[in-house]
This record gives structure tokens, C-alpha cells and sequence, in this order.
């Protein structure tokens, strides 16, 4: 009986690290996310699974074409994260006209697009502390085009960095 209860303490000694290394690492440093709609198709499916760096924006600025989790910003009134493409700094002027979006005057080369923009927006400046974000599937992305707010940098999550799920959608996130 002395050796069942040894190895009992030390099973569920290990079982109790485990569980505190995980959250620690979910809570802080790596989390996998369900993809529920198809904003950013053709790059992420409906149903991926993809890997988020959450510890990455503690090191680095956020860079256009980075893929992002993130809370809404308050004027959407929505509890889920979203995940879109950063399109626009803090600074930028920003304007979808002619089916391309525009950064500082100069065409987006977006190889990563479901379909040219059906719509013209614009021209707005990205505010200081301020991301602009669109789906690649521009004309069905619930985005910044649309929001009557802006993201501002303290409601990012992190950068989505792989499709881990299903094996089939497997790769790195440029």
C-alpha cells in the first residue's frame, strides 16, 4: 500500500503542475482560437484553429499585414474576439476606392484577398494608440470600415501565427 500511495502523491503532484503550466501558458503566452466566420477567407477557413502569440505586442509594434485577435472596441457592443488583417498605423491615411485599398496615397498590394472592395471608404487618419483592421474578405467583413469607433491597441489579444487545425489548412500565418 506504501508504494500505491507514492505513486498516487507523486501522479497527482505532476497532474496539479501540468494543469498550472498550462493555464499559465493559455493565460499569457500561447492560446488556440475557433474560427466561427469567413471574414478572413480565402487565408483562414471557416472552422481553423489557429495559434495566437499573446506575449508578442508586449515586445514589438503591431505591423501592417499582421493577422490579430482581438476584443471589439466598445462601439461594436460585441462580447466575441475578432481576427482581421492590420491595414492602417497609428498616422495613416486609409482610403478604399477603385477596388483597392489605399495607404498614404499608394495602392495595398493584397495578394491575400478574397475579391476586390465593392465599396469606397474613406479618406480617414488612423489616430495615435489606433489600429485599422479589415477582414480579407473584404466585402463580407464586419471591420473598421464599418465600425463607428476605432481599435485602439490596448484591446489586441495577439497575433495569429498558424493554422493548426485541420491538418489539411496546416501553415504559418505571413
Amino acid at each position: 500500500m506504501n508504494r500505491l500511495g507514492a505513486f498516487l502523491k507523486e501522479f497527482i503532484g505532476i497532474v496539479i503542475v501540468a494543469f498550472l503550466l498550462a493555464m499559465i501558458l493559455r493565460t499569457f503566452v500561447i492560446e488556440g482560437r475557433w474560427i466561427p466566420s469567413g471574414s478572413m477567407l480565402p487565408t483562414i477557413q471557416v472552422g481553423d484553429r489557429v495559434m495566437v502569440n499573446k506575449f508578442i505586442y508586449y515586445f514589438k509594434m503591431p505591423e501592417r499585414g499582421d493577422i490579430v485577435v482581438f476584443e471589439p472596441p466598445e462601439a461594436i457592443n460585441q462580447q466575441d474576439d475578432y481576427i482581421k488583417r492590420i491595414i492602417g498605423l497609428p498616422g495613416d491615411k486609409i482610403e478604399v476606392k477603385d477596388g483597392k485599398v489605399w495607404v498614404n496615397d499608394e495602392p495595398l498590394d493584397e495578394p491575400y484577398i478574397a475579391e476586390p472592395s465593392n465599396y469606397e471608404y474613406g479618406p480617414v487618419k488612423v489616430p495615435e494608440n489606433a489600429l485599422f483592421v479589415m477582414g480579407d474578405n473584404r466585402n463580407m467583413s464586419y471591420d473598421s470600415h464599418l465600425w463607428n469607433g476605432w481599435l485602439t491597441m490596448d484591446h489586441l489579444k495577439g497575433k495569429a501565427f498558424l493554422i493548426y487545425w485541420p491538418i489539411s489548412h496546416f501553415k504559418v500565418l505571413d
